[in-house]
């Protein structure tokens, strides 16, 4: 099965009757998704596999922040924190990077989803492929991922300079 019907199926394995957006662009990136759907880019999923202690963890951040490893490091009890490489990112989650989906995976990965998410009414999640995602409210991603919501960002420039 491709990607976004294998995504599809996870969706309506949680009870939810969600079909993937094709996209004509690419939105591989979250710059690339708000782009393509315009949209903003704090309410694009951005699904990042990190390795902590050489387990792996799931976690979902807005596509304006940046996931902060030594917050990773402290919330996760872990000595180290590392971004998984795309070969390690397909191994635990059968998706390459650009697509990687927030469920659906090999096996479920514990998730930690940044709170800043909850800004959004709407938030859109890689669906399999770079072409494709889905619209998700915060209160559903946090239930189908069963994941933990946590500040697990950065303190965006903007927001540092009290703007």
């Amino acid at each position: 099965m491709r990607g976004p019907e294998r995504v599809q199926a996870a969706l309506k394995a949680t009870g939810l009757d969600v079909k993937p957006i094709r996209l004509q662009k690419s939105a591989r990136t979250a710059q690339l998704a708000a782009e393509a759907l315009n949209t903003a880019l704090g309410s694009i999923v951005k699904s990042l596999v990190f390795l902590a202690d050489g387990e792996p963890v799931l976690v979902l951040v807005a596509g304006d922040r940046r996931a902060d490893p030594v917050k990773l490091k402290r919330l996760l009890g872990a000595r180290r924190v590392m971004i998984a490489d795309a070969e390690r990112v397909k191994q635990e989650t059968g998706f390459s990077i650009g697509g990687v989906p927030p469920i659906g995976h090999r096996q479920p990965l514990p998730t930690l989803i940044d709170a800043s998410l909850a800004r959004f009414e709407t938030l859109y999640a890689a669906a399999g492929h770079p072409f494709a995602v889905f619209p998700v409210a915060f209160e559903t991603l946090v239930h189908i991922t069963n994941g933990q919501v946590a500040d697990v960002t950065e303190i965006p420039l903007m927001e540092e300079k009290g703007k």
